[in-house]
């Protein structure tokens, strides 16, 4: 992943409704959903939920395919993986130790951090 791009994922990511709306995508799986089932979930305007939808494709975090009329939308979960792949490449300065929890949690674990949310 170039640096332009890891930019443009975590931009389209750090607005509320978007990151809601990726958050809502990875839970629908595989399936994914409607933009309208989306804006219901979500209670956002079509309108608006269009233009979140637009910059979560453009950044590739987002896939959408023509289901008849409609469009269903899909979270890309390989995006994701290239992007946080791209964050910690550089992993924990040589100590691959202190990136265990990250590891864990990649594997499918549970991240006990000791700290609440």
């Amino acid at each position: 992943m170039e640096k332009e791009d890891a930019l443009n994922a975590l931009a389209a990511l750090g607005q509320e409704t978007r990151l809601d709306v990726f958050r809502l995508l990875v839970k629908a799986g595989k399936e994914g959903m409607t933009a309208g089932a989306v804006s219901d979930a979500l209670d956002v305007r079509p309108n608006t939920l269009s233009t979140h939808l637009g910059a979560l494709s453009r950044s590739g975090l987002v896939l959408a395919e023509r289901d008849g009329r409609s469009i269903c939308y899909r979270a890309n979960l390989q995006t994701m993986q290239v992007l946080v792949t791209y964050l910690l490449q550089d992993c924990c300065g040589g100590n691959p130790e202190l990136c265990a929890p990250i590891a864990s949690l990649a594997a499918g674990g549970v991240c006990d951090t000791g700290k609440a949310r």
